[in-house]
């Protein structure tokens, strides 16, 4: 059994293809404009929210079915149609070009495996099965839904604020450990679940100051 070695692409600008143009290519196309991607569906028909994406310029529409060469170029490609044959060529196609690609509920035509997210802000959190029950990531993607808010994300982007500042003002790799694992303990996350991005920042803010204070500074 495959178990696969998670990773998170980056996607800003990169070409990404998707063959077929019904829900589960939808959903893709969605998840692949919110990365960044640059997407071109590929596809005779497509849903109503593909539609418009087309013709607002999100994506690129290529209104016919799937022809051999419509891979040049592509990063990334996924393909989503009810054809086996076609599921098939694409694959073959991908392979050959060099393209990260995943056919749709066929794990053997996949180099890689997209996981059921959580996304809250710049923090994302995933789970795969390498394909082996999409039911069961999709069940514990619910289950991190309901526990995990959007606090959490506003956190993470607080955090994130002040990474850049920390490096230089906590120059020291362990205190800079600690000082981080003390605004994880602190009321921030309290703060934001109330509301108060202020104040929660502030509160991270002040410990920040505190080890940037007591860290030892570089004379020479």
């Amino acid at each position: 059994m495959r178990t696969g070695y998670a990773v998170v692409l980056d996607l800003e600008q990169k070409q990404c293809t998707v063959v077929g143009g019904g829900p589960v290519a939808e959903r893709k196309v969605l998840d692949l404009l919110e990365a960044g991607a640059e997407v071109c569906v590929i596809a005779p028909q497509v849903s109503e929210e593909l539609g418009r994406l087309a013709r607002a310029g999100r994506v690129r529409h290529v209104g016919r079915p799937y022809r051999t060469g419509d891979l040049s170029g592509a990063f990334l490609v996924i393909s989503a149609t009810d054809s086996p044959e076609v599921n098939e060529q694409v694959y073959a196609e991908a392979q050959a070009v060099g393209a990260l690609v995943n056919v749709v509920d066929r794990p053997e035509l996949c180099s890689f495996f997209v996981p059921a997210t959580v996304r809250r802000g710049p923090l994302l959190l995933g789970v795969a099965t390498t394909g082996s029950s999409p039911a069961l990531a999709g069940y514990i993607r619910r289950r991190l839904e309901q526990d995990w808010g959007e606090e959490y994300g506003q956190l993470a982007a607080l955090l994130g604020k002040l990474r850049a500042e920390a490096r230089v003002l906590v120059a020291e790799r362990e205190r800079r450990r600690a000082m981080w694992e003390e605004m994880l303990r602190c009321r921030a996350l309290e703060l934001l679940r109330s509301g108060d991005r202020g104040a929660a920042e502030a509160e991270l803010r002040q410990i920040l100051d505190r080890y940037a204070g007591d860290s030892p500074r570089d004379t020479t």
